[in-house]
């Protein structure tokens, strides 16, 4: 599954099939506060789209809130890969409850700092803290807000998962990566080994992916001595070279992935933790969009261009008939002016 974000250029320098009209009505709804919720389907703002591979069946989810936590113009985006016999009713849970958890525990925060005027609300008063998370420009206050609230979230939702008795979480989760988005600052929070990936513009006006998260493998050291000292194992099949899982102490069995996710609960005492990485990015003007993506897009040849040009809606839709092994999800959000309706995009020779 997929998100980008876009702004009001045209590719330049590549011809190709035009992208569809992004107006949709889609799957709609309003929650408190004014904040417009999207399954699927499209709007002037977002554009999302799926696609389910032959697997069986498809265990992702997305949603996109759009005027989040009440703020105009403010986005939350997420996608989730399940995995597990009940993987997609994790996925869905998390979809549904996540974001106003996240929404209600941030607004919580807000009387607890001493600095929540309007400016500070919208991030336009400098931090003078010292927590400006690997950007030296850092110019939102609010941070360290949102951070907080990401984590306490997603500890409550997996303790609500934990205590759901209408499916079996024991030996099934989810990842998360979500995004943040208001104005030019953009917070993302990452679970497991689902991807964000920024495209943004070269020296030579050519698009560039910078990958904004970590993918959490078992054989990432930091994470690999975690599992070690809770007394959870790590190592590849003989038949899976170089594809490392995490393993209870005592029997070869469940196999995961990722070190960080939802649910998974036979795990969570051998290192599987539910703790997102949270990280901050000043957008510029040379930031065209954000892809967020699970790993069933990324296995043919170069990971992060796939996922950019993969997930651009109007490639989306032709690569998904010659790939429908995979399971593709797309959400496109806008980042500073309007969104592409009508941009030319050429498909990437790998992909041919």
């Amino acid at each position: 599954m997929g998100a980008c974000c876009s702004k009001e250029k045209k590719f330049e320098g590549v011809v190709g099939e035009e992208v569809d009209d992004v107006e949709d009505a889609g799957d709609v709804r309003v929650e408190d506060g004014g904040s417009r919720v999207r399954l699927e389907g499209n709007s002037m703002y977002t554009s999302m789209f799926t696609q389910g591979g032959r697997k069986g069946i498809n265990q992702d989810a997305m949603t996109v809130w759009e005027d989040f936590s009440g703020e105009k113009g403010m986005f939350f985006c997420a996608v989730l890969d399940g995995h597990g016999p009940s993987g997609h009713h994790v996925a869905g849970l998390v979809r549904d409850i996540l974001p106003s958890r996240l929404s209600s525990e941030f607004k919580l925060s807000l009387p607890n700092s001493s600095r929540c005027d309007s400016d500070i609300v919208h991030g336009n008063h400098k931090d003078d803290s010292k927590d400006r998370h690997e950007n030296k420009n850092f110019e939102y206050p609010l941070f360290p807000l949102w951070k907080a609230s990401l984590i306490k979230s997603f500890e409550e939702m997996d303790e609500e998962l934990d205590s759901n008795s209408t499916f079996d979480s024991f030996c099934s989760g989810t990842t998360a990566v979500t995004v943040i988005k208001q104005e030019d600052h953009l917070i993302i929070a990452n679970l497991g080994d689902s991807r964000a990936v920024l495209c943004t513009r070269g020296n030579r006006n050519q698009l560039v992916p910078v990958q904004l998260t970590v993918d959490f493998k078992p054989n990432l050291p930091s994470e690999a001595e975690r599992i070690r000292n809770c007394k959870g194992r790590v190592f590849a099949l003989p038949d899976e070279r170089g594809v490392y899982r995490l393993w209870m102490p005592d029997q070869n069995s469940p196999g995961l992935a990722m070190t960080r996710a939802f649910g998974d609960f036979c795990l969570k005492d051998y290192g599987l933790i539910s703790i997102p990485d949270v990280s901050y990015r000043k957008l510029t003007d040379k930031d065209e969009f954000v892809v967020l993506a699970s790993d069933g897009v990324r296995k043919r040849k170069d990971p992060v261009n796939l996922i950019i040009f993969k997930l651009m809606v109007s490639v989306a839709k032709r690569v998904c008939k010659k790939t429908k092994k995979m399971k593709i999800m797309i959400i496109v959000i806008q980042l500073f002016s309007e969104i592409y309706t009508k941009t030319n995009v050429k498909e990437p020779a790998f992909l041919k």
